[in-house]
């Protein structure tokens, strides 16, 4: 079993963290947030590229896309490996929670998210069914709120 963490900041009070547990490479990923400090609403959630954050979320690049897909939903065959689709916040206490089950993501190998980062966004992710001209790209998710880097961690 293998697990990895990613502490979440921005420029504007969004902070967070997020888990992810993988028991196998031939298992499911295990993946854990809470967010604070989110607007009412759904957010677009994702893994990027780059575990680059030095100039801030821009730095983290695009969404993790090693199999040059379109942008779609997590439950869908054609999406990116990053694409997790919304985490949604009640909007009253400014937080947000999730709790879910990936097939794509993967702390094991070559396609590791391990060393890439998590982004939170601005708005909601249309999961590639938008029509907008960014759908299949980004989800037309908007600016990036906070970002992290994926790293390993110590206890499971």
């Amino acid at each position: 079993m293998v697990k990895a963490v990613c502490v979440l900041r921005g420029d504007q009070g969004v902070t967070g963290v997020v888990t992810i547990v993988q028991e196998s490479a031939d298992k499911p990923a295990e993946i854990t947030a809470e967010i604070n400090g989110l607007k009412k609403g759904d957010h677009g959630f994702h893994i990027h590229e780059f575990g680059d954050n030095t100039n801030g979320c821009i730095s983290a690049g695009g969404h993790f896309n090693p199999f040059k897909k379109t942008h779609g939903a997590p439950e869908d065959a054609v999406r990116h490996v990053g694409d997790l689709g919304n985490i949604s916040s009640s909007g009253e206490d400014k937080a947000a929670k999730l709790h879910t089950t990936d097939k794509m993501v993967t702390l094991f190998g070559a396609n590791s998210v391990v060393g890439r980062s998590v982004v939170v966004h601005e708005n909601v992710d249309d999961l590639g069914k938008g029509g907008h001209e960014l759908s299949l790209v980004t989800g037309n998710a908007g600016g990036r709120l906070a970002c992290g880097v994926i790293g390993f961690s110590s206890s499971v």
